[in-house]
C-alpha cells in the first residue's frame, strides 16, 4: 500500500466543513467505543450497524458519507482488537502460580484499553463520497458536509494509477493546513544488485549510530537545536488571553515549529535508512524497547529526539522493498562483551573506550556494533520483529 499526500487548498467555508467532518468522525468512533463498553459481546459487525443508527438519530452524522462512518467504526474496532490481542499475550498460570500473578511467558504492563479520542485530526473516506478531476489536480467531496472541490498541490503523479486502485482517501488536518492522502493498493518492489556487505548498527545519543566498520553518523538533535525557538513560542502563547484571536495565532506558530521538527526527524530517518539498506545485504540492529527506555526521565527527551524507533521502522520497510535481510538481536551485554575474545569487560556509561585483556582496544560503540553483527549472522530464520507489518504502520 502506497500513500501519496497532497496539500489541499480551499475557501474558509470549505475548511470549516472539513473540521465539521472530522468532529463527526470523532463522534462516531467514540460512540462505537461506548457501545462496546456498555454491551458485552459487541463485535465488528455490530459497530458497523450502529453507524446507521447514529445517522438516523443525529442529523449531523447523517451528513457524513456512509463509508466514512464505517471507516470511523473500523478505527474503533482496531483499538478494541488490539486490546484483545494484548490480553491474549498476558497468560496467567493456573498451576503453581498464585492467582493474579503472571507466569514467565506473560507480558506485564498495561494492555491498551480503548480510550475515547479527544483530539481527532483526520476523517477517512473509502471508495465513495469523493471524485478526482480528469487532470488529477482537484478532488470533489460530494457528501452533505459541503466540503466541495479542493485544489491539490504535490509532487506525486496520480496518472500512473487507476481510480479503482485508490482504496482510501483521508483528509488530515495539520498545523500548516489540510492535506489529502490517497491510499493506493500497490505492492512496491525494486530490484538492485547484491553488494555482498553486512553491517551491524549500534544506536546512541552521542552518535546517531555506529556501524561494525567503525563509521559514525552524527546525531542531528533537531529538538535540542530548535528548543530555544520552541520555548520562546510557548511563552508567547502563555502570555495571551485564553480564547483570544492573538492566542490562536500564537498557537498556530507554535504548532508550525513542532511540525518542522517532526518533519526533520522523518526526513533524516528515511534518507539514512534507505542509504543503509541499499549499501548492505544484511542489517543487524538492536531489538530495543523504547517504551521502557524513556522511563528514565534524565534521558527521555534525548531518546525521543533521536527517533530510533522511526529509523528502525523505515529500515525494515526499505528492506522489504529492496529484498534485503534485517535482523533484530538481543542487545543485552553487547557493550560489555569483547568482540574479539568474548570476555565480559564491565564498564560504565561514561567509559567510551573498550579495553580488553586480549589487547583489543576500540571505541565502545564500534565494539557493540561488531557484537550485534555477530549475533545477527548467527541468527537463522528470524528477521526484524516488525518487518511483516512495517508497511502497514507506515501507511505504505
Amino acid at each position: 500500500m502506497l500513500v501519496f499526500e497532497f496539500k489541499a487548498y480551499g475557501k474558509s467555508a470549505q475548511l470549516s466543513a472539513i473540521n465539521d467532518a472530522i468532529r463527526t468522525a470523532k463522534f462516531i468512533r467514540n460512540s462505537c467505543i461506548r457501545l462496546w463498553m456498555d454491551f458485552k459481546g459487541t463485535g465488528k459487525n455490530d459497530l458497523q450497524k450502529y453507524c446507521a443508527v447514529l445517522a438516523a438519530n443525529f442529523p449531523f452524522a447523517d451528513e457524513l458519507n456512509s463509508m466514512a462512518r464505517q471507516a470511523s467504526a473500523e478505527r474503533a474496532w482496531s483499538s478494541i482488537s488490539r486490546f484483545y490481542d494484548n490480553c491474549k499475550k498476558r497468560k496467567v498460570c493456573r498451576g503453581d502460580t498464585p492467582p493474579g500473578e503472571l507466569c514467565k511467558k506473560g507480558i506485564p504492563g498495561l494492555k491498551g484499553y480503548p480510550q475515547f479520542v479527544k483530539d481527532c485530526r483526520s476523517v477517512e473516506y473509502k471508495t465513495s463520497g469523493w471524485k478526482l478531476a480528469d487532470d488529477r489536480k482537484c478532488i470533489n467531496f460530494s457528501d452533505k458536509k459541503g466540503i466541495g472541490r479542493l485544489k491539490l498541490k504535490g509532487t506525486r503523479d496520480l496518472h500512473f494509477y487507476q481510480i479503482n486502485q485508490i482504496k482510501r482517501v483521508r483528509l488530515v488536518k495539520r498545523a500548516d493546513g489540510v492535506y489529502v492522502q490517497f491510499c493506493i493498493d500497490v505492492d512496491r518492489s525494486e530490484d538492485i544488485e547484491p553488494t555482498g556487505n553486512t553491517v551491524g548498527l549500534d544506536v546512541g545519543l552521542k552518535e546517531y549510530y555506529t556501524d561494525s566498520s567503525g563509521v559514525m553518523v552524527e546525531n542531528p538533535k533537531f529538538l535540542r537545536k530548535g528548543e530555544k525557538v520552541l520555548k520562546r513560542s510557548q511563552r508567547r502563547v502563555s502570555r495571551k488571553v485564553k480564547g483570544s484571536r492573538n492566542r490562536g495565532k500564537a498557537r498556530q506558530i507554535l504548532g508550525n515549529r513542532h511540525l518542522k521538527i517532526s518533519r526533520q526527524r522523518k526526513d533524516h530517518a528515511v534518507k539514512l535508512a534507505r542509504c543503509v539498506v541499499q549499501s548492505n545485504d544484511l542489517i543487524a540492529y538492536e531489538d530495543l524497547r523504547i517504551k521502557n527506555m524513556v522511563k528514565n526521565h534524565c534521558l527521555a527527551k534525548s531518546i525521543n529526539d533521536a527517533s530510533w524507533y522511526q529509523f528502525r521502522i523505515w529500515l525494515e520497510y526499505f528492506a522489504k522493498v529492496f529484498k534485503r535481510v534485517t535482523v533484530a538481536v538481543n542487545p543485552q551485554y553487547s557493550s560489555q562483551e569483547c568482540s574479539s575474545c568474548g570476555e565480559i569487560v564491565k564498564k560504565t556509561l561514561s567509559t567510551r573506550t573498550h579495553v580488553c585483556s586480549c589487547g583489543c582496544v576500540m571505541d565502545r560503540d564500534e565494539n557493540a556494533a561488531r557484537n550485534i553483527l555477530g549475533r545477527g549472522l548467527g541468527t537463522v530464520g528470524h528477521t526484524g520483529t516488525f518487518a511483516l507489518d512495517a508497511s502497514k504502520r507506515l501507511g505504505r
